[in-house]
Formats: structure tokens, sequence, C-alpha cells
């Protein structure tokens, strides 16, 4: 006889594993893609975020990436290498390191402008379904959407 106050213990019963199983498979689906722009998947939603705002502090960007300074400093110091961003120091703080996009990084987005909508293919949900999840995840988030 199956002890029901075990039930919450079941994966089945876990929302949080069906969003990390899901997660791992879509940034997997990114892979082939982003290969092509010799970029790894947290490279490229830095190189986003980059592309939208030119310059940002790493703090700026751990907001909105929701990344600690311990992943995206090496993961700055990659992109750095690539010639894709400058780090320097903030002329207004020199507590802060700002990151800006260079031309090779705006060059860049020529490339990647195709990525979307070639996952977009992959997805197994309507255009419908992804807005609604979407949502649904940032209000997981407890942020309005982006």
């Amino acid at each position: 006889m199956p002890d029901s106050k075990y039930d919450s213990l079941k994966l089945e019963n876990q929302i949080c594993f069906p969003l990390y199983a899901a997660s791992k498979e879509l940034i997997k689906q990114y892979k082939p893609f982003l290969d092509e722009i010799d970029l790894t998947y947290t490279q490229y939603i830095a190189m986003m975020i980059l592309w939208e705002k030119k310059v940002l502090t790493v703090k700026e960007m751990g907001v909105y990436l929701y990344l600690d300074s311990g992943t995206l400093t090496p993961l700055l110091k990659k992109l750095e290498a690539k010639g894709l961003v400058t780090r320097t120091r903030s002329t207004r703080d020199e507590r802060n390191l700002e990151v800006a996009i260079t031309e090779k990084g705006e060059l860049l987005k020529e490339k990647a402008v195709t990525v979307p909508e070639r996952m977009a293919r992959c997805s197994q949900l309507s255009p419908e379904e992804a807005m609604t999840l979407y949502h649904i995840l940032y209000k997981m988030l407890g942020k309005r959407e982006a």
C-alpha cells in the first residue's frame, strides 16, 4: 500500500523537474545553431543583452541574465578573447566593471539573427502555447515580461 505521506517526494509531483528537463533539452537544441556562430548558450544570452543594451556593468548583466559574477567573469573573459566584448573599469565608479560590445560583436548579430526563427521550428508548441508558457515562466520569476 503506497504511503501518501511521501507522495510529495515523487518526481512526477514536482514542477521543478519538467522545468529543469525541458530547459536542458531546449538548450541542447540550440547547440547546432550556436556552434555555427561559435557561442555557447550562456555566451549567446550574454550577447543578446549586449546587442540590445550595448554597455552594461557586470552586475547589471547578472540581474538581466540571472547569473552571478562567478559565472559571468569567465564567460566574459572568453567573449573578450574572441574580440566580441571589452571589459573596462567604469569611469563613474571604479568598483564597477563595464562590458561593452565591440564592432566584431555587433557583426555577429547578423549571423545570429536566424537562431530564434530556426529554434521556433524545433518547438512542439504552437505560437499561442509558447506565448502562454513565456508569460507563466516570467510570472514564476516574479517579474513582468522582458
